[in-house]
């Protein structure tokens, strides 16, 4: 069964006007096949394992939220209670007293009932009633030995019950290993979860064995095995002399690549043509994965599985063993590569008038970097111009390209928030020397405008084709967002105008123009941006909204994201004719599948990435307690205000430790108040703080608040009143 017919399905039983159907009924309203029934009930009986629909004791389908229940994920907090995020949008979360939580572990898909409904001034309280699903099963934690058994102390914080081990399943473990436990026994009351280790890291603090233990956690895999290195270096030896000769051939084209010094998985290269018409001709050339790695065998399933590459500062988990990631399909200078190019010609508004996507060989003129054409273009470097003369004016070409593309997709309404990424840097020993902002130069930009470019041309053609395939979508912000965001942005003197429902991206793009140089652009690109969805992939396009885009794909990139490498094989799939009917009902679940699969490991990725950088960024700041640094306030919660240095890194200024005032937390303008002084702190304020404590292994920085070095605009409203 289709997501589309899951969406359907639930959209009519969440429907406030539906009336309970039986099953049988349900079927008539999907038009299912009388054959398709078993098939339409085994989907029902899934989703109500899943807690997505209810049986009635007549057999009648209903919500769970029509029948008072409320399910999601449990969130624990350390303190013992926690809460269940609803599965649906705009609905608060449900707290559940430490009393009610019924063995629920953090993250679990719980079902629970309301017990006391909200009020103005609080929350709906609840109890759990039922674990749906067990979300994690191994643990990373701190082994701790006693004389006759041992216990786990998990580093998530939010895993609030130490696990029990048993003696006999100690495995090797010693005291202060960080150790990875699986649970073997769930817990009940007044008993605490049982396992046994299943892996000994190492001695706590060695960083090796912290990266380690976040790789563990967030369920990462490392190593290949063994079948997929064979096949890797087998598919690697292959002759393509025969390939090459069915294949366009621009082997003769100016073709370069330009990347970061680190990078060895080169994926994409470029050509560009200026016509005698004054439009220019531009080649993206993508790294032919496809052509090693095939469909169900061994590397593809390996590679669907870890569905994207993860960069933790000096470490790399590919998505493809390196035989093939930086091996034959890195578009390594003065070899023959296969490649799928797409040619578009664009004329000097930057729309794209012509293109053709083909599959081709290259052979990559030069290898440069994004520091070396920067300088070249930026700098005038005569020493670079002189190495890399027959390139130069193409480079020159690329720039003038490129600018005309960014200001075509300023025109339509792209948003570009301009938040400063930070570059870690280590020294041999593995230890924090700097943490610099991240620069964006020019050449950063024309390879990012060249890639866009051709992203959305291939989704556009695939589009038209009606064919499946792998989009990569940002939907349309909720109203409900816009509202608030409008709300909050008014205090400032700004507006939203227009359907709060079915906002533009323009209107977005205007403020943050009004916005750049003010001091309050941190905090409403804040808010602006936390009011976004997160963008997926999805067999579905609808579009994506940071880019005011009707069509958008992830086309460039298949040695490290398999929606990439899955859209490739549906190209070269129509461009040699072989998509019939049956091929195409197969490629529909293909691409839902890869879809769902690619956008959790996506987010998997980001979180171990994001872990990673704090617990560096907890390192560099381990000696510094006590020294003074300016910030921006860069988030506010009821519990604290987070402050960000120049370098990018955060730490918590505790609302308990403000001992000059009574602080209040007002949600609607994500400010603290002072109940006496009326002094108030909110996103985008510049404070002055001092360095208190820094706990590297929960990555936690804390700060104390010296003095506010730049009064905010509610502070100066309420002073002139």
């Amino acid at each position: 069964m289709t997501e589309q017919l899951r969406e359907q399905l639930l959209g009519l039983i969440n429907d406030k006007h539906y009336n309970p159907l039986k099953k049988e009924e349900l079927g008539q309203i999907f038009n299912i096949h009388p054959a398709e029934m078993p098939m339409f009930y085994n989907f029902l009986d899934e989703l109500e394992e899943d807690g997505y629909i209810v049986r009635t004791k007549k057999g009648r389908i209903m919500s769970p939220n029509t029948m008072g229940l409320f399910v999601g994920k449990f969130v624990s907090h350390r303190k013992g209670f926690g809460f269940v995020e609803s599965d649906e949008e705009f609905t608060q979360d449900l707290f559940i007293p430490a009393s009610d939580i019924n063995g629920a572990l953090h993250n679990d898909r719980v079902m629970a009932e309301i017990v006391t409904p909200a009020t103005d001034e609080r929350r709906a309280e609840g109890k759990i009633i039922k674990i749906i699903k067990r979300e994690v099963t191994r643990v990373v934690g701190l082994f701790q030995e006693n004389k006759s058994f041992g216990f786990v102390v998990p580093d998530d914080k939010k895993f609030n019950q130490d696990i029990f081990i048993p003696k006999r399943y100690f495995s090797g473990a010693k005291n202060d290993d960080k150790v990875v436990c699986e649970i073997t026994v769930w817990p009940q009351e007044n008993r605490k979860p049982e396992g046994k280790i299943v892996e000994v890291l190492g001695k706590k603090g060695e960083r090796g064995v912290e990266i380690d233990s976040i790789v563990r956690a967030h369920g990462l895999p490392e190593e290949f095995p063994k079948k997929v290195i064979d096949e890797a270096n087998h598919v690697a030896e292959q002759d393509l002399e025969e390939e090459i000769a069915r294949r366009v051939d621009f082997r003769d084209l100016d073709i370069f690549t330009i990347d970061g010094e680190d990078a060895k998985d080169l994926d994409d290269a470029i050509s560009i043509e200026l016509l005698d018409n004054g439009n220019y001709k531009l080649g993206v050339h993508i790294a032919d994965v496809t052509h090693y790695v095939r469909e169900k065998n061994k590397l593809d399933k390996e590679a669907l599985k870890r569905a994207t590459s993860v960069y933790l500062v000096d470490k790399v988990i590919p998505m493809l063993p390196k035989q093939l990631s930086n091996g034959v399909c890195s578009l390594n200078p003065f070899e023959d590569k296969l490649t799928l190019s797409c040619i578009m010609e664009i004329d000097s508004n930057g729309k794209v008038v012509k293109s053709d996507i083909c599959e081709s060989v290259i052979r990559s003129k030069a290898r440069m970097t994004y520091t070396e054409v920067s300088d070249i273009l930026e700098k005038d470097d005569e020493k670079l111009k002189q190495t890399f003369s027959s390139l130069v004016e193409d480079f020159v070409n690329a720039e003038k390209l490129a600018r005309i593309l960014m200001k075509r997709r300023e025109r339509r309404g792209s948003i570009d928030f301009d938040f400063p990424e930070s570059k870690i840097i280590l020294n041999g020993n593995g230890e924090v020397v700097d943490i610099k902002p991240y620069e964006r130069r020019i050449s950063n930009k024309m390879i990012e405008e060249f890639m866009l470019v051709a992203n959305e041309t291939v989704a556009e053609h695939f589009y038209w084709l009606q064919l499946p395939f792998v989009y990569r979508i940002h939907e349309t912000p909720s109203g409900e967002k816009m509202e608030d965001l409008s709300k909050f942005i008014a205090t400032f003197g700004y507006h939203l105008k227009g359907d709060l429902e079915e906002i533009h991206p323009k209107e977005i793009q205007g403020v943050i123009k009004k916005i750049k140089g003010t001091k309050e652009e941190e905090a409403i690109s804040t808010i602006m941006l936390r009011s976004m969805k997160q963008a997926k992939y999805s067999p579905q396009c609808v579009g994506h909204f940071g880019l005011a885009a009707k069509y958008y794909c992830h086309f460039t990139s298949p040695i490290r994201r398999y929606p990439d490498l899955q859209i490739h094989r549906i190209i070269k799939e129509q461009l040699n004719n072989k998509i019939n009917n049956k091929r195409q009902d197969q490629l529909a679940h293909i691409v839902e599948y890869a879809s769902t699969q690619s956008s959790e490991r996506e987010r998997a990725a980001e979180l171990a990435e994001r872990d990673v950088h704090d617990f560096y960024k907890a390192m560099y700041m381990a000696d510094k307690v006590g020294q003074e640094f300016d910030g921006v306030v860069s988030s506010v919660t009821s519990f604290g205000m987070f402050v960000e240095l120049d370098n990018t890194v955060e730490g918590l200024i505790r609302l308990a430790n403000m001992r000059d005032d009574y602080y209040i937390y007002n949600q609607e303008t994500y400010s603290i108040i002072g109940e006496r002084s009326k002094k108030t702190f909110r996103i985008g304020d510049t404070v002055r703080i001092k360095v208190e404590n820094v706990n590297v292994d929960f990555r936690e920085i804390d700060f104390s608040l010296i003095s506010k070095l730049e009064e905010s605009h509610i502070e100066e409203d309420l002073k002139s009143e």
